[in-house]
């Protein structure tokens, strides 16, 4: 899945707005050795949702905070000067406290407990609770007035999945009549939809479900938020984020709109459509690129569109979108709606790769984007008439972008692979060839300051086509280059989503290299970051140049001094777990040892197993069954790893969630199976409570355990 890394990160914080029953707060671990552990991993804080005043004097942020030993999270709101100074705690008890923002021209903030909106003074105190509604609230964004929330909850959905009779409450059975009946890690039985309230005498009323009678889901699952919703400078008009289809056509296809609703007559207008559009009839076995006229710069888009941005001055709405339908990985342009004229414009056209995140400045004429180029996430800036100017450079991935407050400069979230995520100010300078940088957090210093990280360094190494891809290469710490070490393939998943300086709490490079192994961790085809012909090639080909992309940067690394190329491991997730099972069967004996997480194994059975099919049409391009399926189906399903355990003759272990809808874990077991049937050494982590990834304490400890005592049995004899 696209940018699955930084999604993963997103989905813990979420995950982890459980109540905790005691105060979990900033950790004071103390390290026995100097090298990363997973323990330390987890007593790390990770910044989340960072919000600025109004006047940029102050900044109001969330750290989420974990214990092991209790196996729950803690969600901390702080506020600060905007240069990080003069920090004050909001949070004092054990209930987490999300999403801060700044309300009353920044004398309040605003936050949800218990799924419920409170305020409070900018400094913590006088604390209320504004809202008391009876179902859960998720989010929540003010209109610029403050006269009136926009809220987030969910209502109940028998769309795909029919109500049990009122005389069996006791029944667990569900009567499933269409596809979307599940999705990602629950079955579809709600949907959250938007509703509009207003606040008098600072309490919220009930509000207006304003797609009310309309069975679609806004935000969109299973990640959207409160950022696929906008105000209206005026705070006349809601811009929402929506994909109005059900069932079979849900399932096939990515085709989400911009609608905008006016508060006063109720009234909804599609700006990625014209009213009388109507959606062509499809064949749902077969890809959309070729079923469907996809539109750029014309009357309609098909794609996802999402995310929109009103411009201060109020004349043009900017959103997220991409061009065709079905492909969720297809590159994420930015477009810009002139609101009195009805045109659209894309105005990062010349930059090949996708926009992650943006913002406008204050003078409505400049926007600041976030996008990926060549393994890292920088700044750039573009107007409207897609002039791009590149702000920020260095081995980071920038991961959110906003204005602070009515200043020029912006504030950010940056990490590295050495360096989880903190805040940082930009001030962009037209005049200088890049911005000035300033750090103005350092959650983790504490810790970091007990740890020798190993060095990163870049190759670029030459494929079998005679191109180049760039690989990164991470050492153990106390490296001595006259010592042999154990080596990693690192197989990125997605397929389509950056090998970048992207830090994550589980695959975690500068873990791997403390406990001894170098990581191999290359941009394969299929990566965005190298311009869209490199990133789409490895649709309708997963077992082709990609996976020589991924032998030539090992075969690579084990021409180097210090690297054993006779102890090689491969380990990988999602795509990657697909990438280690079809390795598996076509390495030639380079690798001792195997690691796949959720890794689809059986392409046929997967086909009909993934919620979202969308995917498996775009990737796969023909249902399994057809038999004049195109010629990539037919090398896609005749190469599936599992045809493939015959030449099996290396240990694995295979991890897989049982909650993981995405990649059922029949696949991680079908894998294990066939290892053990044939004789091979195989170990299986199931975990009946996790989905893609695994969010609990408790369980990302063992899990790490159990990858490097694997790894450890077979590298390290």
């Amino acid at each position: 899945m696209n940018n699955l890394i930084t999604l993963a990160a997103a989905a813990i914080l979420t995950c982890s707005t459980v109540q905790a029953q005691t105060m979990i707060g900033k950790s004071n671990i103390k390290l026995e050795r100097d090298l990363m552990t997973p323990e330390a991993l987890w007593a790390m804080g990770r910044i989340g949702g960072v919000t600025t005043s109004p006047d940029g004097k102050k900044i109001a942020y969330q750290v989420g905070y974990y214990s092991v030993k209790e196996n729950k999270g803690h969600q901390i709101l702080y506020v600060s000067d905007s240069n990080g100074k003069n920090k004050i705690q909001l949070t004092q008890d054990a209930k987490s406290e999300s999403d801060v923002a700044w309300i009353e021209n920044g004398k309040s903030l605003a936050f949800l407990r218990d799924g419920q909106i409170w305020k409070m003074d900018a400094d913590g105190k006088n604390r209320k609770q504004l809202s008391n509604s009876k179902i859960a609230i998720e989010g929540f964004r003010f209109s610029p007035d403050g006269k009136k929330v926009l809220l987030i909850m969910s209502i109940p959905y028998y769309g795909s999945i029919k109500k049990n009779p009122s005389d069996l409450p006791l029944a667990s059975g569900r009567v499933v009549t269409d596809l979307n009946y599940r999705h990602w890690d629950h079955y579809v039985e709600t949907i959250a939809h938007p509703f509009v309230a207003e606040l008098k005498n600072d309490k919220i009323t009930e509000g207006i479900d304003i797609l009310k009678g309309e069975p679609y889901e806004s935000p969109l699952a299973p990640f959207g938020g409160i950022e696929q919703f906008a105000w209206s400078p005026d705070s006349k008009n809601v811009a929402y984020t929506c994909r109005k289809k059900e069932g079979v056509d849900y399932a096939i296809s990515t085709d989400a709109d911009i609608y905008l609703y006016n508060i006063e007559s109720g009234k909804t207008i599609n700006l990625c459509k014209p009213a009388d559009y109507k959606a062509p009839k499809v064949d749902p076995t077969k890809s959309l690129k070729d079923q469907t006229v996809n539109h750029q710069n014309g009357d309609f888009n098909v794609g996802y569109d999402i995310n929109p941005k009103f411009s201060p001055d109020g004349n043009y709405i900017a959103w997220q979108s991409m061009e065709r339908d079905g492909y969720e990985s297809d590159r994420n342009r930015l477009c810009i709606y002139n609101i009195k004229k009805g045109t659209k414009k894309y105005v990062t056209e010349t930059f090949d790769s996708n926009v992650d995140d943006y913002c406008w400045a204050n003078n409505s004429k400049t926007l600041y984007f976030i996008g990926v180029w060549e393994a890292t996430t920088m700044v750039y800036q573009t107007n409207l008439n897609g002039e791009i100017k590149q702000l920020t450079d260095g081995w980071y991935d920038y991961g959110s972008i906003q204005t602070l407050g009515n200043t020029n400069m912006l504030i950010a979230t940056r990490h590295s692979i050495s360096h989880p995520d903190d805040i940082y100010l930009i001030k962009p300078s037209d005049k200088a060839k890049k911005s000035a940088v300033t750090q103005i957090t350092n959650e983790n210093k504490h810790i970091l300051d007990q740890m020798q990280m190993g060095k990163v360094s870049q190759r670029w190494v030459e494929t079998t086509d005679g191109k180049k891809e760039l690989v990164w290469i991470i050492l153990p710490p106390h490296f001595d280059e006259n010592k042999k070490y154990p080596t990693l393939l690192f197989c990125e998943g997605g397929p389509q989503s950056p090998v970048s300086q992207f830090w994550s709490y589980r695959w975690n490079f500068q873990i791997m290299a403390a406990q001894g192994y170098i990581v191999v961790a290359p941009n394969r085809r299929g990566l965005p970051g190298f311009g869209q012909a490199w990133n789409e090639e490895v649709s309708g080909d997963w077992t082709g140049q990609c996976m020589n992309d991924y032998l030539s940067a090992i075969d690579d690394a084990a021409k180097l001094p210090y690297v054993d190329k006779d102890r090689l491991g491969c380990v990988g997730a999602s795509f990657g777990g697909f990438s280690v099972y079809y390795l598996a069967g076509h390495h030639n004996k380079r690798f001792k040892a195997f690691i796949a997480h959720d890794g689809a194994f059986n392409l046929e059975s997967m086909y009909t197993d993934t919620e979202e099919d969308w995917f498996s049409n775009w990737e796969y391009e023909d249902a399994y069954w057809k038999k004049n399926r195109s010629k990539n189906a037919e090398k896609t399903y005749t190469q599936s790893p599992h045809l493939y355990v015959d030449k099996w003759d290396t240990p694995i272990l295979c991890i897989h969630g049982e909650k993981d809808f995405r990649i059922n874990y029949n696949q991680g077991m079908g894998a294990f199976k066939a290892a053990r049937m044939k004789g091979i050494p195989a170990e299986l982590l199931l975990y009946p409570d996790e989905n893609h990834w695994v969010l609990k304490p408790q369980n990302g400890i063992l899990w790490q355990r159990t990858f490097f005592e694997w790894l450890d049995k077979w590298l390290k004899k």
